[in-house]
């Protein structure tokens, strides 16, 4: 140990063996740097594939639409604009405005968009086709602003889509064209203060009085308020109202009320209370409300009544005679809610790879040699390892997304269970995927990632609440296993194979997994399905034993599968992953032998690989051995290397035009000059 009086020359030794590459070698003397200067990445990396192809497989349908959405928002200063560099202009939000602000622009940009026939056909339309054209025209402008998103979402697909599938042809008649024209402005009243993702629970009363043919609506508690109720603050002029309907004395559940809260002029209706839920922490340009209902009369026609109806003289009548089969018919059309946030937050996390990928691959930090060239961002392994796993999740997950899309546009009745559960499967692991990639890329981009103008740290709050409205994602992925079990159980009584929701691979073998997993195993199709389905096969099995179990100890069904919640998310995740993973092998066997397809085959495969890698449950059960799971761990470092080369390839795929991006996507150094901010 070193004397005081030697401890400053230790310490300075120690110092400098740590900084040189060689402890004996002295240092250069200290010369200063050229300044920095940006070279498009677009100079160095070369396309591989076809990017335009690309984009069409993970856009999925109305690719040239889509450009013409994003080509009408660039024109309008109402969306904006703002040079960042010389000639580079950008779209976005103001977030300077005040939230009164923003809400106003909000409605003045759905009036832009109205008047320029972008909302012709979302609900008169009939088909598919108008179906995925509305679907890709929301994708699109929730790239812009996820409050013009959620407004319109509020009022087509809630509002609209209870009167469309609630309603019968009286009310299709009378709303849906007034309500695409935007002459009734909807919203969709069924979250309470005291209950959420229990709609069985909500305390709103409606009575029948037969004396005058009028339903009467009202809000017995402070707990039964309507909270959260987007477009109720400010703009809307009618409601969906979810109420208890009690006639005589016996309750019938929860069924769906059409009620007006203002009149044209924007005037608060007599026996209603609005209230402001206030400032959030993302989603200001949506004035989120709450109403209460002080006995207010609407005319018995307002049930909307394909479910069940009330005749004149106050008969209850309906065709489904079980409750709760009633209940889950009035409950299966709301999965439009589900479809479209999963969607909406695959196309956020394109955004911000899209952002943070761009900007790795120019701007550099540290050398490797001594007076050496900094080192790009994307060069260092580590950096590589944060994005590009992300990168090839959300490649898999815009595949599961289109899917998801097409069973809902093509959905029958028989189809509704599997919606259901694919639909709460993907919106739970969609939106969770979103959260941490944004997060990812704001540290990634540094202090850049700071600013609101680059979009991606302001993102996180804008799809926060994707994660807890239209579902809490827990409460989704209970249901998920839950409907698993069901179907294990069904499957079991009856000694029948399984048929529905991707269970299928159960009735073949239980796959082997090789006890040495080499790299031509781990990249092969066979071996990824396999260890998947072994996952979810297993773990299915270990959760109806475990219920199974508790239940023998006398608990209840509920709390049995309550006490089971472990393996019940161990099997969510399994069910998803590997639904996810189909619909990737699907679009991948769909194209012939070619660029595109190898690239594919990589990002399946780091896909697959990371699944394995962040799941302790693979380890936990025993799928993978310890060797193997080092293996896998190894792997995903190659790939990685792999697919370096292709970042920008694959970002680019994404189609999102420059304007949408943000400054650090480009010239970050001339979008931060003096003379940007002279101008």
């Amino acid at each position: 140990m070193a004397s005081p009086i030697d401890r400053p020359t230790f310490r300075t030794k120690i110092l400098l063996n740590h900084l040189l590459l060689n402890p004996d070698q002295t240092l250069p003397p200290l010369a200063p740097s050229p300044c920095l200067n940006y070279s498009p990445p677009e100079l160095s990396n070369s396309f591989q594939f076809d990017t335009r192809e690309m984009r069409k497989l993970s856009d999925g349908h109305h690719v040239a639409d889509r450009d013409w959405l994003f080509g009408l928002m660039t024109q309008s200063k109402l969306f904006c604009p703002r040079e960042r560099g010389a000639g580079r202009v950008f779209v976005g939000p103001d977030y300077n405005q005040s939230m009164e602000q923003q809400r106003e622009m909000t409605m003045r940009r759905i009036e832009y968009l109205l008047g320029r026939g972008v909302f012709e056909g979302w609900l008169t339309g009939k088909g598919p086709e108008a179906e995925f054209r509305k679907l890709a025209f929301l994708e699109v402008l929730g790239i812009f602003d996820h409050s013009l998103a959620i407004k319109l979402g509020v009022h087509f697909f809630l509002w609209g889509g209870a009167i469309q599938f609630f309603g019968t042809k009286h009310h299709h008649e009378k709303w849906l064209r007034d309500t695409e024209n935007y002459v009734v402005k909807g919203c969709f009243a069924m979250t309470e203060l005291g209950h959420g993702s229990n709609v069985r629970g909500i305390e709103t009363v409606t009575i029948y009085d037969s004396s005058t043919g009028e339903f009467v609506i009202n809000t017995p508690c402070e707990s039964a308020q309507k909270y959260w109720i987007g477009g109720a603050a400010n703009h809307a002029t009618h409601t969906i109202v979810f109420s208890q309907l009690n006639i005589d004395g016996t309750n019938h559940g929860v069924h769906a009320f059409i009620a007006q809260i203002r009149d044209a002029n924007g005037n608060v209706c007599p026996n209603i209370r609005i209230a402001d839920c206030g400032h959030k922490i993302g989603l200001n340009g949506v004035d989120n409300g709450r109403i209460w209902f002080d006995n207010v009369r609407i005319p018995r026609e307002n049930l909307l009544n394909s479910v069940a109806n009330v005749s004149p003289d106050g008969q209850y009548l309906s065709a489904i005679k079980n409750p709760d089969q009633r209940f889950a018919a009035f409950m299966a059309p709301l999965t439009s809610g589900r479809v479209t946030i999963a969607c909406s937050a695959i196309y956020t996390s394109k955004i911000g790879l899209a952002i943070a990928i761009r900007y790795s691959l120019s701007r550099r930090a540290f050398s490797v040699t001594p007076n050496g060239p900094e080192v790009l961002l994307l060069d260092y392994p580590s950096h590589q390892r944060r994005l590009l796993p992300l990168l090839a999740k959300t490649y898999a997950m815009s595949f599961a997304a289109n899917y998801l899309k097409t069973i809902f546009v093509t959905r029958t009745p028989e189809s509704n269970k599997t919606i259901h559960v694919v639909s709460s499967a993907f919106k739970a692991t969609l939106t969770w995927h979103n959260m941490r990639t944004l997060q990812e890329c704001r540290e990634a981009c540094g202090g850049q990632g700071m600013k609101t103008e680059n979009h991606v740290g302001h993102l996180k709050g804008e799809f926060d609440v994707q994660s807890t409205f239209e579902g809490d994602n827990n409460v989704l992925m209970q249901q998920v296993s839950k409907a698993l079990l069901a179907e294990y159980i069904a499957a079991q009584k009856r000694n029948r194979p399984f048929k529905e929701l991707g269970l299928e691979h159960m009735n073949k073998s239980c796959p082997v997994i090789p006890s040495q997993l080499t790299n031509s195993t781990l990249r092969s199709i066979q071996f990824q399905t396999d260890i998947f389905c072994l996952r979810e096969r297993d773990l299915l099995s270990r959760f109806a034993a475990e219920v199974s179990a508790h239940e023998a100890q006398g608990q209840s069904k509920e709390y049995a599968f309550i006490l089971s919640y472990q393996l019940a998310e161990d099997l969510g995740k399994a069910f998803s992953e590997r639904s996810i993973f189909q619909t990737f092998i699907e679009a991948e066997a769909a194209l012939s032998s070619g660029s595109l397809k190898d690239i594919l085959g990589l990002v399946r495969t780091m896909y697959a690989l990371i699944s394995l890698e962040e799941d302790a449950s693979f380890l936990r059960y025993g799928y993978l051995s310890p060797d193997n799971a080092a293996a896998v761990r190894k792997e995903v470092a190659k790939l990685c290397s792999e697919l370096r080369p292709h970042a920008l390839a694959l970002v680019s795929s994404f189609g999102i035009p420059d304007a949408f991006l943000s400054p650090i996507a480009y010239n970050w150094i001339e979008a931060d000059s003096w003379f940007s901010v002279k101008k």
